[in-house]
């Protein structure tokens, strides 16, 4: 019982430790979205980007809205729940 209650914990750790790795990684993300953002125009970026890179990055985005919309929906279920 000790053993899992102490590898229950250390999960947790895990995870609290991961998401907060997670967080600066999105921030980082975010940061060379922006200055492509401010720095080049939407058809610079449609004309002079790699069209591969471009989609692989699309993708990417993607997957992480789909992600966080679905924990994001979960989140306030929980909230509602425990209000």
């Amino acid at each position: 019982m000790f053993n899992d209650e102490a590898r229950k914990q250390a999960n947790i750790a895990r995870l609290i430790a991961d998401l907060r790795a997670a967080k600066v990684e999105l921030l980082s993300a975010q940061c060379a979205a922006d200055r492509l953002r401010l720095q080049y125009s939407l058809q610079d970026i449609i004309s002079f980007g790699e069209r591969q890179t471009l989609q692989r990055a699309i993708a990417s985005a993607d997957s992480l809205h789909h992600f966080f919309s679905q924990i994001g929906v979960q989140l306030k279920l929980h909230e509602e729940h425990h209000e």
